[in-house]
Protein backbone atom coordinates (compact mmCIF):
# COMPACT_ATOMS: atom_id res chain seq x y z
CA UNK A 1 0.00 0.00 0.00
CA UNK A 2 1.44 3.29 -0.87
CA UNK A 3 2.24 5.75 1.52
CA UNK A 4 -0.79 9.04 1.77
CA UNK A 5 -0.17 12.27 2.45
CA UNK A 6 -2.85 14.99 3.23
CA UNK A 7 -3.67 17.39 0.64
CA UNK A 8 -6.29 20.61 0.57
CA UNK A 9 -8.83 19.75 -2.16
CA UNK A 10 -11.67 21.90 -3.73
CA UNK A 11 -15.10 20.00 -3.48
CA UNK A 12 -17.32 22.38 -6.42
CA UNK A 13 -16.53 25.64 -7.26
CA UNK A 14 -17.83 28.69 -4.51
CA UNK A 15 -16.11 30.36 -1.60
CA UNK A 16 -13.65 29.06 1.08
CA UNK A 17 -16.59 26.59 1.79
CA UNK A 18 -15.71 24.26 -0.94
CA UNK A 19 -11.91 24.21 0.42
CA UNK A 20 -11.12 20.35 2.31
CA UNK A 21 -8.69 18.35 3.88
CA UNK A 22 -8.12 14.58 2.37
CA UNK A 23 -5.67 12.32 1.95
CA UNK A 24 -4.31 11.31 -1.56
CA UNK A 25 -1.00 8.64 -2.63
CA UNK A 26 2.41 11.05 -1.79
CA UNK A 27 3.63 11.17 -5.48
CA UNK A 28 6.57 9.64 -7.50
CA UNK A 29 9.13 12.14 -8.66
CA UNK A 30 9.56 10.96 -12.64
CA UNK A 31 12.71 12.18 -15.16
CA UNK A 32 13.64 15.57 -14.07
CA UNK A 33 11.75 15.56 -10.99
CA UNK A 34 12.67 15.90 -7.89
CA UNK A 35 10.20 15.19 -4.89
CA UNK A 36 9.95 17.65 -2.07
CA UNK A 37 8.72 17.02 1.76
CA UNK A 38 6.53 20.17 1.99
CA UNK A 39 7.48 22.68 4.55
CA UNK A 40 5.03 25.81 3.29
CA UNK A 41 2.74 26.49 0.37
CA UNK A 42 2.08 30.06 -0.78
CA UNK A 43 -1.57 31.37 -1.38
CA UNK A 44 -1.94 33.06 -4.47
CA UNK A 45 -4.97 35.37 -6.88
CA UNK A 46 -4.36 31.92 -8.90
CA UNK A 47 -5.39 29.58 -6.44
CA UNK A 48 -8.59 31.59 -5.24
CA UNK A 49 -9.69 31.74 -8.68
CA UNK A 50 -9.24 27.47 -9.41
CA UNK A 51 -11.22 27.71 -6.51
CA UNK A 52 -14.01 29.73 -8.00
CA UNK A 53 -13.78 27.88 -11.16
CA UNK A 54 -12.35 30.16 -13.76
CA UNK A 55 -9.03 29.01 -13.74
CA UNK A 56 -8.35 25.10 -14.18
CA UNK A 57 -5.11 23.99 -13.80
CA UNK A 58 -3.25 23.01 -17.02
CA UNK A 59 -4.15 19.49 -18.72
CA UNK A 60 -2.30 16.85 -17.04
CA UNK A 61 -1.66 18.67 -14.01
CA UNK A 62 -3.27 17.63 -10.57
CA UNK A 63 -6.26 19.73 -9.09
CA UNK A 64 -4.77 19.84 -5.73
CA UNK A 65 -4.09 23.62 -6.07
CA UNK A 66 -0.43 25.65 -4.95
CA UNK A 67 1.85 27.47 -7.44
CA UNK A 68 5.18 27.43 -4.79
CA UNK A 69 6.77 25.51 -2.19
CA UNK A 70 9.41 25.34 -0.21
CA UNK A 71 10.83 22.33 1.59
CA UNK A 72 13.44 19.59 1.62
CA UNK A 73 14.23 17.10 -0.93
CA UNK A 74 13.33 13.57 0.07
CA UNK A 75 13.94 11.89 -3.52
CA UNK A 76 15.15 12.37 -6.94
CA UNK A 77 13.60 10.97 -10.74
CA UNK A 78 15.88 9.71 -13.03
CA UNK A 79 17.99 11.87 -14.38
CA UNK A 80 18.60 14.61 -11.36
CA UNK A 81 22.05 14.08 -10.18
CA UNK A 82 23.52 14.19 -6.64
CA UNK A 83 25.55 17.22 -6.53
CA UNK A 84 23.49 19.72 -8.42
CA UNK A 85 21.86 21.17 -5.85
CA UNK A 86 19.30 18.51 -5.21
CA UNK A 87 20.92 16.48 -2.20
CA UNK A 88 18.44 15.06 0.39
CA UNK A 89 18.11 17.06 2.72
CA UNK A 90 18.45 20.48 0.21
CA UNK A 91 16.71 23.23 1.48
CA UNK A 92 14.72 24.58 -1.70
CA UNK A 93 11.80 26.01 -2.27
CA UNK A 94 10.12 25.54 -6.12
CA UNK A 95 7.48 26.62 -9.10
CA UNK A 96 4.80 24.55 -9.92
CA UNK A 97 1.89 24.13 -11.83
CA UNK A 98 -0.20 22.61 -9.07
CA UNK A 99 -0.38 20.05 -6.11
CA UNK A 100 1.53 22.86 -3.61
CA UNK A 101 -1.15 22.32 -0.74
CA UNK A 102 -0.13 18.97 0.23
CA UNK A 103 2.63 17.06 2.42
CA UNK A 104 4.74 16.54 -0.42
CA UNK A 105 5.23 17.46 -4.12
CA UNK A 106 6.66 16.42 -7.44
CA UNK A 107 8.20 19.64 -9.10
CA UNK A 108 10.58 19.50 -11.94
CA UNK A 109 14.03 19.98 -10.69
CA UNK A 110 15.05 22.82 -13.44
CA UNK A 111 12.04 24.91 -11.69
CA UNK A 112 13.56 24.09 -8.41
CA UNK A 113 16.42 26.75 -6.75
CA UNK A 114 17.92 26.89 -3.41
CA UNK A 115 16.46 28.99 -0.53
CA UNK A 116 17.73 32.21 -0.50
CA UNK A 117 21.03 32.76 2.58
CA UNK A 118 19.41 34.54 5.55
CA UNK A 119 15.44 33.15 4.60
CA UNK A 120 13.87 30.80 6.19
CA UNK A 121 12.22 27.54 4.70
CA UNK A 122 8.81 28.75 5.99
CA UNK A 123 9.51 32.66 4.46
CA UNK A 124 10.73 31.19 1.20
CA UNK A 125 7.26 29.44 0.04
CA UNK A 126 6.40 32.91 -0.86
CA UNK A 127 9.20 33.93 -3.00
CA UNK A 128 8.86 31.49 -6.44
CA UNK A 129 5.35 32.66 -7.84
CA UNK A 130 6.02 36.55 -6.79
CA UNK A 131 9.51 36.67 -8.21
CA UNK A 132 8.93 35.04 -11.47
CA UNK A 133 5.57 37.02 -12.03
CA UNK A 134 7.35 40.66 -11.43
CA UNK A 135 11.12 39.56 -13.31
CA UNK A 136 9.21 37.70 -16.16
CA UNK A 137 6.62 40.30 -16.85
CA UNK A 138 8.31 42.98 -16.17
CA UNK A 139 11.56 42.25 -17.40
CA UNK A 140 11.49 39.99 -19.70
CA UNK A 141 8.06 40.76 -21.44
CA UNK A 142 7.83 44.36 -21.29
CA UNK A 143 11.88 45.10 -21.27
CA UNK A 144 11.95 47.86 -18.29
CA UNK A 145 15.26 49.55 -17.99
CA UNK A 146 16.25 51.12 -15.12
CA UNK A 147 15.32 55.09 -15.18
CA UNK A 148 12.09 54.12 -16.38
CA UNK A 149 8.80 54.82 -14.68
CA UNK A 150 6.33 51.48 -13.20
CA UNK A 151 2.67 52.05 -11.79
CA UNK A 152 1.67 49.05 -9.94
CA UNK A 153 -2.10 48.29 -9.10
CA UNK A 154 -2.29 46.82 -5.91
CA UNK A 155 0.98 47.75 -4.24
CA UNK A 156 0.09 45.57 -1.16
CA UNK A 157 -0.54 42.30 -2.26
CA UNK A 158 2.12 39.60 -2.71
CA UNK A 159 2.52 40.50 -6.28
CA UNK A 160 2.79 44.51 -5.32
CA UNK A 161 5.08 43.64 -2.54
CA UNK A 162 7.63 41.92 -4.71
CA UNK A 163 7.44 44.31 -7.48
CA UNK A 164 8.12 47.18 -5.34
CA UNK A 165 11.33 45.94 -3.89
CA UNK A 166 12.89 44.45 -7.16
CA UNK A 167 12.14 47.56 -9.36
CA UNK A 168 13.07 49.70 -6.98
CA UNK A 169 16.52 47.53 -6.65
CA UNK A 170 16.86 47.18 -10.14
CA UNK A 171 16.79 51.58 -10.43
CA UNK A 172 13.11 51.55 -11.50
CA UNK A 173 10.97 54.58 -10.30
CA UNK A 174 7.61 53.12 -8.62
CA UNK A 175 3.89 54.43 -8.49
CA UNK A 176 1.37 52.13 -6.96
CA UNK A 177 -2.28 52.00 -6.19
CA UNK A 178 -4.14 51.12 -3.35
CA UNK A 179 -6.94 51.23 -0.94
CA UNK A 180 -6.56 52.41 1.97
CA UNK A 181 -3.67 54.89 4.03
CA UNK A 182 -2.23 51.52 5.97
CA UNK A 183 -2.05 50.17 2.61
CA UNK A 184 -0.38 53.25 0.95
CA UNK A 185 2.20 53.50 3.74
CA UNK A 186 3.11 49.95 3.73
CA UNK A 187 3.34 50.70 0.01
CA UNK A 188 5.76 53.53 0.20
CA UNK A 189 7.70 51.97 3.17
CA UNK A 190 8.82 49.25 0.72
CA UNK A 191 10.19 52.27 -1.77
CA UNK A 192 7.36 53.47 -3.58
CA UNK A 193 7.59 57.05 -4.92
CA UNK A 194 4.25 57.57 -5.54
CA UNK A 195 1.06 56.25 -3.54
CA UNK A 196 -2.44 56.77 -5.03
CA UNK A 197 -5.61 55.94 -2.84
CA UNK A 198 -7.77 54.88 -5.87
CA UNK A 199 -11.13 55.34 -3.41
CA UNK A 200 -10.04 59.57 -3.73
CA UNK A 201 -7.50 59.72 -6.79
CA UNK A 202 -7.56 59.34 -10.05
CA UNK A 203 -4.65 57.39 -10.73
CA UNK A 204 -4.42 59.09 -14.33
CA UNK A 205 -3.76 62.28 -13.14
CA UNK A 206 -1.49 61.93 -10.25
CA UNK A 207 0.60 59.51 -12.43
CA UNK A 208 0.97 62.57 -15.44
CA UNK A 209 1.45 65.15 -12.53
CA UNK A 210 4.27 63.04 -10.96
CA UNK A 211 5.44 62.71 -14.43
CA UNK A 212 4.76 66.24 -15.88
CA UNK A 213 8.82 67.22 -16.19
CA UNK A 214 9.62 63.68 -18.34
CA UNK A 215 9.96 64.10 -21.97
CA UNK A 216 7.26 61.83 -22.33
CA UNK A 217 4.87 61.76 -19.30
CA UNK A 218 2.95 58.73 -17.71
CA UNK A 219 3.73 55.60 -16.86
CA UNK A 220 6.50 53.54 -19.04
CA UNK A 221 5.45 50.46 -17.89
CA UNK A 222 2.19 49.63 -15.64
CA UNK A 223 1.50 46.03 -13.92
CA UNK A 224 -2.01 45.12 -13.78
CA UNK A 225 -3.93 42.99 -12.01
CA UNK A 226 -7.52 44.41 -12.76
CA UNK A 227 -8.18 44.18 -16.13
CA UNK A 228 -11.07 45.60 -17.94
CA UNK A 229 -12.07 47.87 -15.79
CA UNK A 230 -9.05 49.96 -16.09
CA UNK A 231 -8.06 49.29 -19.49
CA UNK A 232 -9.16 52.64 -21.09
CA UNK A 233 -7.91 54.30 -17.70
CA UNK A 234 -4.12 52.24 -18.46
CA UNK A 235 -4.11 53.29 -21.71
CA UNK A 236 -4.47 57.14 -20.79
CA UNK A 237 -2.33 56.96 -18.12
CA UNK A 238 0.93 55.47 -20.40
CA UNK A 239 3.69 57.25 -21.67
CA UNK A 240 4.75 57.18 -25.65
CA UNK A 241 6.52 53.60 -26.21
CA UNK A 242 4.52 52.78 -22.80
CA UNK A 243 3.73 48.69 -22.15
CA UNK A 244 0.93 47.66 -20.29
CA UNK A 245 0.76 44.10 -19.05
CA UNK A 246 -2.40 42.85 -17.65
CA UNK A 247 -1.78 39.97 -15.65
CA UNK A 248 -5.26 39.29 -13.42
CA UNK A 249 -9.00 40.37 -14.21
CA UNK A 250 -10.03 41.14 -11.12
CA UNK A 251 -12.04 43.87 -12.76
CA UNK A 252 -13.53 41.71 -15.59
CA UNK A 253 -11.84 39.90 -18.81
CA UNK A 254 -13.87 42.06 -21.56
CA UNK A 255 -13.58 45.78 -22.48
CA UNK A 256 -13.33 47.91 -25.54
CA UNK A 257 -9.99 49.50 -26.97
CA UNK A 258 -9.24 52.85 -28.39
CA UNK A 259 -6.86 51.25 -30.76
CA UNK A 260 -6.16 55.28 -31.98
CA UNK A 261 -5.21 56.02 -28.57
CA UNK A 262 -3.11 53.40 -28.56
CA UNK A 263 -1.32 53.84 -31.59
CA UNK A 264 -1.24 57.56 -30.82
CA UNK A 265 1.68 56.35 -28.42
CA UNK A 266 2.94 53.62 -29.76
CA UNK A 267 2.38 51.76 -27.00
CA UNK A 268 1.64 48.33 -26.79
CA UNK A 269 -0.40 45.71 -24.67
CA UNK A 270 0.70 42.50 -22.88
CA UNK A 271 -1.70 40.01 -21.36
CA UNK A 272 0.27 36.75 -19.91
CA UNK A 273 0.04 33.46 -17.50
CA UNK A 274 2.71 31.73 -15.85
CA UNK A 275 1.02 28.64 -14.90
CA UNK A 276 0.24 27.24 -18.06
CA UNK A 277 4.12 28.06 -20.22
CA UNK A 278 6.25 25.63 -21.45
CA UNK A 279 8.17 23.78 -18.71
CA UNK A 280 11.29 25.16 -20.26
CA UNK A 281 10.25 28.98 -20.00
CA UNK A 282 9.71 28.59 -16.57
CA UNK A 283 13.19 26.84 -16.16
CA UNK A 284 14.59 29.59 -18.06
CA UNK A 285 12.35 32.59 -15.90
CA UNK A 286 13.43 30.40 -12.72
CA UNK A 287 17.02 30.73 -13.40
CA UNK A 288 16.90 34.45 -14.12
CA UNK A 289 15.60 34.85 -10.82
CA UNK A 290 17.98 32.71 -9.23
CA UNK A 291 20.70 35.09 -11.19
CA UNK A 292 18.67 38.24 -10.64
CA UNK A 293 16.40 38.38 -7.70
CA UNK A 294 18.40 36.10 -5.18
CA UNK A 295 21.00 38.37 -4.80
CA UNK A 296 18.94 41.22 -4.23
CA UNK A 297 17.64 39.15 -1.02
CA UNK A 298 21.30 38.56 -0.27
CA UNK A 299 22.42 42.34 -0.09
CA UNK A 300 19.17 42.96 1.69
CA UNK A 301 17.30 45.19 -1.21
CA UNK A 302 14.71 42.66 -1.23
CA UNK A 303 12.68 41.76 2.08
CA UNK A 304 10.51 38.49 2.61
CA UNK A 305 7.26 39.89 3.53
CA UNK A 306 4.80 36.98 4.84
CA UNK A 307 1.54 38.89 5.95
CA UNK A 308 0.43 35.93 8.29
CA UNK A 309 0.80 32.27 8.53
CA UNK A 310 -2.23 29.54 8.61
CA UNK A 311 -1.71 25.43 8.93
CA UNK A 312 -2.79 22.91 6.25
CA UNK A 313 -5.31 22.13 8.10
CA UNK A 314 -6.59 25.41 8.49
CA UNK A 315 -6.62 26.03 4.51
CA UNK A 316 -10.15 27.75 4.59
CA UNK A 317 -9.47 29.79 7.07
CA UNK A 318 -6.65 31.08 5.30
CA UNK A 319 -9.02 31.68 1.92
CA UNK A 320 -11.33 33.72 3.78
CA UNK A 321 -8.52 35.83 5.11
CA UNK A 322 -7.28 36.13 1.74
CA UNK A 323 -10.34 37.06 -0.04
CA UNK A 324 -10.88 39.95 2.65
CA UNK A 325 -7.86 41.91 0.82
CA UNK A 326 -6.44 42.92 4.26
CA UNK A 327 -3.56 41.40 3.44
CA UNK A 328 0.08 43.09 3.22
CA UNK A 329 2.40 40.88 1.71
CA UNK A 330 2.05 37.10 1.32
CA UNK A 331 0.20 34.28 3.02
CA UNK A 332 1.30 31.30 3.66
CA UNK A 333 0.30 27.25 4.35
CA UNK A 334 2.79 25.52 6.74
CA UNK A 335 2.35 22.10 6.83
CA UNK A 336 1.64 21.48 10.84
Amino acid sequence: MSKQMRVVEYNGSGGPEVVSLSERPVPQPGPGEVLIKVAAAGLNRADVAQRRGVYPPPPGESDVPGLEVSGTVVERGPGVQIGQGYDDGAHVCALLASGGYAEYVVAPAAQTVPVPAGVSLVDAAGLPEVAATVWSNLVMEAGIVPGERLLVHGGSGGIGSAAIQIMTAYGVDVAVTGSTPQKLEYARELGADVVINYHDEDFVARVREATREAEAPGADVILDVVGAKYLERNVDALSTGGRLVVIGFSGGARAELDLAKLAAKRGKVIATTLRARPAEEKARIMQEVREHVWPMITHKHLAVTTDRVFGLSEAREAHEYFDTGEHHGKVLLVVD
